[in-house]
Formats: structure tokens, sequence, C-alpha cells
């Protein structure tokens, strides 16, 4: 999980006489996919077996090699897949393929957990652009912070793990520049035993304003921090972030902002094909209005902040009508030291 971008997330056993005799998973991208390590693992006693698969096997040259032509050759006689690759590449042939070799292919299988387990892949390969997750830590009456602004921290410590835990998952995270000017935060993936995948640093940033000794510019990290400007950012500004390190995206808007579709399209241009927004209520306003938001982590800490002043996490003019509410379906509840977190994904409207 959080290795395998810009390909999905893949597990296959080899079994033979109820006996499992070879597994495998896709450990990143480059790297051979689980039918490979399953079918090594078999060697010849893969002759005659069946291959169970979370993704229909591939028939296309990638990175790699096609799978549907090393499935036969290692003489698997059946394949049950979880589901069929939504890669247009794919998108059946690779089942076809194996079928027209004799092997007998059934699917799919467990299909609805193996749509939730690569929710990211579906939307980025038929789209061309991240699968958007939405964090936020609230308290009980629904403020991010207090009426000064102070906000560290609304939640415990536990929370906080699990927000870290989500970083080395997803692509890349997002952030205003009022978030930087505010908290000058690194953005960084740190978990307790260590390790970990630092996310890209994305920053919406209209005329460059960020700080060229901002930690997110600063901090050592293997990385990039992306300063996403308007074309009128000031140009002195945008040639030191560059020399701070940064790289530049510019992203036009008709009414002199940023666009946020054509940034998600620009990020799905980079291969990141997630991207996780922890921004404060503008930012999170913004991708809500313009219903680009898949996924949500709503933490709630048990606290009574108060006061009209006190900003909530979603900013903007707001919906007129109950009835254009997003909706979030497909609920997880769970509990982090004192604090709940309320996963689930948003449904689409005319979905």
């Amino acid at each position: 999980m959080g290795r395998t971008s810009p390909n999905p997330m893949v597990g296959a056993l080899v079994v033979r006489d109820g006996q499992i005799i070879g597994s495998g998973y896709h450990a990143r991208a480059g790297t051979p996919h689980a039918e490979i390590h399953a079918l090594r693992a078999a060697g010849e006693m893969a002759r005659g077996a069946t291959l169970y698969v979370t993704l229909e096997p591939c028939c296309h040259h990638g990175r790699t090699g096609p799978c549907s032509e090393a499935v036969i050759s290692a003489g698997i006689s059946r394949v049950v897949m979880a589901m069929r690759d939504p890669n247009p590449q794919v998108a059946g042939r690779g089942a076809k393929r194996l079928e027209e070799a004799g092997i007998q292919v059934v699917g799919e299988v467990l299909e609805d957990e193996a749509k939730k387990l690569n929710e990211v892949f579906i939307k980025y390969i038929t789209t061309g652009q991240p699968f958007v997750v939405m964090k936020t830590a609230m308290s009980m009456d629904g403020k991010i912070a207090a009426a000064n602004g102070e906000s560290k921290w609304i939640t415990g410590a536990a929370s906080r793990v699990r927000v870290h835990r989500l970083r080395d998952r997803y692509d890349a995270i997002l952030v205003g520049v009022g978030t930087v000017l505010a908290d000058n935060p690194s953005l960084t993936t740190r978990l307790p035993e260590g390790g970990g995948k630092d996310p890209v640093r994305v920053i919406l940033d209209t005329r460059a304003r960020t700080p060229l000794d901002a930690r997110i510019i600063k901090q050592a990290s293997v990385a990039p921090a992306i300063v996403v400007t308007a074309p009128g950012a000031p140009p002195q500004r945008v040639r030191g972030l560059l020399d701070a390190g940064a790289q530049i995206m510019v992203i036009e808007s008709d009414d002199g902002g940023l666009s946020l579709p054509g940034l998600l399209r620009e990020l799905g241009r980079k291969e990141i094909t997630s991207l996780l927004v922890e921004g404060g209520a503008g930012v999170n306003g913004s991708f809500v209005k313009e219903e680009l938001v898949d996924k949500v982590y709503w933490f709630i800490a048990p606290k009574i902040i108060g006061g009209a002043a006190a900003p909530g996490p979603v900013g903007g003019v707001g919906i007129t009508a109950l009835s254009e509410a997003l909706e979030i379906t497909d609920i997880l509840v769970d509990r982090y030291g004192d604090d709940i977190c309320v996963e689930g994904n948003v449904m689409k409207r005319g979905v």
C-alpha cells in the first residue's frame, strides 16, 4: 500500500489440490507483478493449478511484460479473478487471451472488495486524474481552530499517527499558502517505527508568497515541493522559489485564481495518482464546491471550542438547500485514543 503507484495493488495465489504452492504481490512499479512472483514460487507445480488474482492479468507491455503470457507459459489451467482491469489497454483482453489459450477464467469474485482495494488506481486510470482524499480534524462543535487561529492540537497523538500513515499511503499532499504562512509545516511522513514515504508536497500559492525559508521548501526530502501559482505571480518571487529548490506549476483560471480541475489534470500527467488535501476552510471549500473530493477522513475530538468567529472545516459560500449537500457512503468509524474518525467515499451526483 502506497508503493505501487501508478500501478494497482495486486495479490496472487497458486493453488493445487487445495494447497497454496505459490504466492506473491506487486511491490512497486517497475518490478514483477503479483502473478510472476506467485508463478516463480510455484515452479513446475503450477502446471494444471489454479491461479487466484485480485485483478485481471495484464496483456500489454508496460514497465514489465504481459502477465497473461506468463500464466499461459506456466501451464495454469484455471484463473479466478476478483475484477476486470479498468485500464483501457487491458479491459477484458487479458481474460480473453487466457481463454483463447484454453484456460478457464472465472470472475468476477469479491469484485466490490477488489474495487475498494484499488479505488485510487480505478479513478486514475479511467480519468487521468488523482483520487482526492480530504482529511480534516475538528472539535465536536465543528471547529478546526479557535477564533484567534490556534489549532495545535485539536486531536490527540493517536490521530496524528494515523494521519502520518495516510501521508505514507498517498502520492501527494496539498495545502494552501495560508497554512504555510500560519503553521510553517514540513508535510513529511513521520511514523513511530521510522521509515515511511514522504508525499509530494503541493502548495496552492497564486502570488508565490511561500517564504523561501519555509520548512516545506527547506525540509530535506526525496519528495519535491511544488508551488502552484497563477500566470501573474511576481517573477522575482517565482525565481526565488525555483532557486530555493521548489518546483513551479503555473495553473490558470478564468477568474484569475487557480483552476483546481486544471491542477488535477497536471498532477495526473506527473503520474500522481492520489492527493491528500489537508487544507484549511478556504481550500477545503474550493474542493467541495468543485465536487472534486472522492474520499474523506474526518477526525473529531471530544472538545468544544465555541465562538461564531472560530472557523469550520469547509468554507466558501456553501449550499442553499440540503438537497445539494454532498453525501458520504461506505462509512467506517474508528477510534484513535479519545478521537473518532469517520471515513467514507463521496457520492457523486448523477451516479
